[in-house]
């Protein structure tokens, strides 16, 4: 009894890591006949959990049932997964808390001292930076989410920089994380382009707009766009600077949503960003402590001349 309640737990392993097993790779990672497996298959099913014969070679795939079974995690998986809870459970998804706490007390009450260990070491040295975003509505996540897979319209009210609320109709492509914000990557049906929206500043409306076929997207990696365009477009003045440092110690110092970098070499990277004043722009620049080569905006070279002399007559230079 107690080898076939291990082989089931192996096997049950197996189907999580991979969408479709063949029963003959089965068999041979169990070590067992392809009948045996068949049996253990039966027995996972009355187990609750819903494996489906797969067409073409005969083989098995472990489907979504009418409630969620219990899951096999690794070591690495328990980690990750009870890091994730406790950052839900401060986190900048709203709604989510008290259940990632409830989540977090079961997963908790059966890991492991020695994985237990790791996640308290882990969470103790991490400090949260707390404030300076505003709290996203879970259900406001799913019912983007849902239409980005769909392809179905949004409608919704969206407040800009300046407090003016627009009434817009998009076609949504994809979510964007950036530290606490979240950011919504559309197709502007009214401006017949491309934007980038905070999923904190709309208010969806009932129902959704019509479905749509699938543009091709703004670039390739979403990512890097969506901090372009947060970083530098909103603004008066677009800056584009050479920085003659490694592109990973710039990132390190100028997040996402300030700036967007791109390497050029092993020793330089190429910084976008944006500001309504030229002596923000200035300030973040030298506050970088890196050589760099102003592209644009052409006001910011002569501003920095000025700030310079400023600078140099209250050093008594």
């Amino acid at each position: 009894m107690l080898e076939t309640s291990a082989r089931l737990l192996k096997l049950l392993s197996l189907l999580q890591t991979r969408r479709d097993w063949p029963g003959s790779e089965l068999a041979e990672r169990l070590g067992v006949s392809a009948r045996t497996v068949r049996r253990d298959v039966e027995r996972l099913r009355e187990l609750g959990y819903r494996v489906d014969a797969t067409a073409g070679v005969p083989g098995y795939r472990l489907g979504a049932g009418g409630d969620l079974p219990p899951l096999l995690l690794d070591d690495e998986e328990a980690v990750a997964v009870a890091v994730g809870l406790r950052t839900a459970a401060q986190g900048s998804v709203a709604g989510i808390e008290e259940t990632s706490v409830r989540a977090l007390a079961k997963l908790e009450r059966v890991l492991p001292s020695r994985l237990r260990h790791r996640v308290n070491a882990l969470q103790s040295m991490t400090v949260p930076l707390t404030g300076g975003a505003a709290a996203v509505e879970a259900d406001t996540l799913s019912a983007i989410a849902a239409a980005c897979r769909d392809h179905e319209s949004l409608r919704f009210g969206y407040e800009s920089g300046d407090a003016t609320v627009t009434e817009r109709l998009v076609e949504p492509h994809r979510l964007v994380a950036s530290g606490r914000r979240w950011y919504l990557v559309a197709f502007d049906r009214g401006r017949e382009d491309w934007r980038v929206f905070r999923v904190d500043r709309l208010r969806l409306r009932t129902p959704n707009g019509p479905r749509f076929a699938p543009r091709e997207p703004p670039a390739e990696d979403l990512a890097a766009y969506a901090s372009r365009q947060i970083s530098s477009a909103p603004y008066r003045y677009r800056c584009r600077v050479t920085v003659r440092a490694p592109a990973e110690a710039v990132v390190a110092r100028m997040g996402p949503s300030v700036a967007s970098v791109e390497p050029l070499d092993a020793a330089g990277c190429l910084l976008l960003t944006g500001s309504n004043s030229l002596d923000e722009l200035a300030y973040w620049l030298v506050s970088l402590g890196m050589p760099f080569e102003v592209h644009e905006p052409d006001g910011l070279r002569a501003h920095l001349r000025v700030l310079a002399r400023r600078l140099a007559e209250a050093a008594g230079g």
